[in-house]
């Protein structure tokens, strides 16, 4: 009879009390991730043709009757997000020395043949003081390189637009303009 009570009382107080089950908990947990972008253009840092020269010098006949051309590696770099133009201009209408000048069309300015990894449509310029286009619809991307010639050709060199000027330096700014399309 013990044993019956003992049981009796068992099953009431498990009944009363309940079953405790224990179950493992599923939790999750979410973020948001978010990308803003901005559209960008630029010329980077590590062109050439930021704060560098161009330096042509004419000491001898040979100089005069001939092509002289300068390469400049790396002349622009440009990162952009979109397809790009490239327009360059001389900051006035002459190469100066004091009051003495030269007209900037002496200059030629084209993609070198290894003209980098800036693609696009590439244009040789005859520099004046308006824009014009040196590379157009070029593909975006990050960190492009052009390589430009600048060449003066022996017809500009000796003709009267150099020959007979006073002896010395002439100086005239080049401007490069990048341009998202």
């Amino acid at each position: 009879m013990k044993k019956l009570i003992a049981i009796a009382a068992l099953t009431i107080g498990a009944t009363l009390l309940g079953t405790n089950n224990a179950y493992a908990q599923n939790t999750t947990a979410t973020t948001t991730v978010n990308i803003t972008l901005n559209d960008v253009i630029s010329i980077d840092a590590g062109s050439a043709a930021i704060g560098n020269t161009v330096d042509f010098n004419y000491a001898t006949a040979a100089d005069y009757n001939s092509d002289q051309t300068i390469t400049k590696a790396n002349s622009l770099k440009v990162t952009s997000t979109k397809n790009f133009n490239v327009k360059v201009k001389a900051g006035g209408a002459n190469f100066l020395n004091g009051t003495n000048t030269i007209p900037v069309n002496v200059l030629t300015i084209k993609a070198a043949t290894a003209s980098g990894t800036m693609g696009g449509t590439k244009n040789a310029v005859v520099l004046s003081a308006t824009d014009q286009n040196l590379v157009t619809n070029a593909p975006l991307g990050s960190a492009l390189t052009l390589n430009l010639d600048y060449t003066i050709p022996a017809s500009k060199s000796s003709s009267s637009d150099i020959l007979g000027k006073p002896a010395g330096t002439y100086t005239q700014t080049v401007t490069y303009t990048a341009t998202a399309l």
